[in-house]
């Protein structure tokens, strides 16, 4: 399977963390639930229902850490019969992301949380800089997610360079 980026940035540090970890799929998004980058999905609608469930478990899971801990659980982890699940949230210099793997028996959480941690240091090292990320707007949400689903699902092309409310999307 091929790693899909809808941002250029993201593609070597999560092609690393897959290759690294030896994980079924992978999937970093922003906290909106609009995909960055995945690994191992086929079909953008497992990717869309991937994205919404973990930015709504990533979310519930951090006000709930709020309420017991006064900060929010960074990292959680399920394990399951066959394949287990770590969702994890990654630091940038402009907004978190969250990041959602699933692993059976080629790894553990171990190595998971030690590529982990070496996914999040790559991403902060090929971020680039602030002036050339969109500005984020709910109005431009659907926008980018169409686009970005477009660009991991082969029907467009990723955009170099500055992307912003008037630069033209596929």
């Amino acid at each position: 399977m091929r790693t899909r980026v809808a941002e250029p940035w993201v593609e070597l540090p999560l092609e690393r963390f897959v290759d690294d970890a030896r994980v079924l799929f992978a999937l970093l998004l922003h906290p909106s639930g609009q995909v960055m980058g995945q690994f191992g999905f086929t079909r953008a609608v497992d990717v869309m229902a991937a994205c919404a469930l973990a930015a709504a478990i990533h979310a519930s899971a951090g006000q709930l850490g709020r309420e017991l801990d006064g900060h929010p659980f960074r990292e959680l982890y399920h394990a399951g019969r066959e394949r287990q699940i770590f969702i994890g949230a990654v630091k940038s210099t402009r907004e978190p992301l969250i990041f959602l793997t699933a692993f059976a028996g080629e790894s553990s959480l171990g190595l998971v949380r030690i590529y982990f941690e070496e996914l999040c240091g790559r991403l902060g090292e090929s971020e680039p800089a602030l002036e050339t990320r969109p500005d984020g707007l709910p109005v431009e949400l659907e926008r980018d997610l169409h686009r970005n689903l477009a660009i991991l699902f082969g029907r467009a092309l990723p955009q170099s360079g500055a992307s912003g409310p008037d630069t033209p999307t596929a």
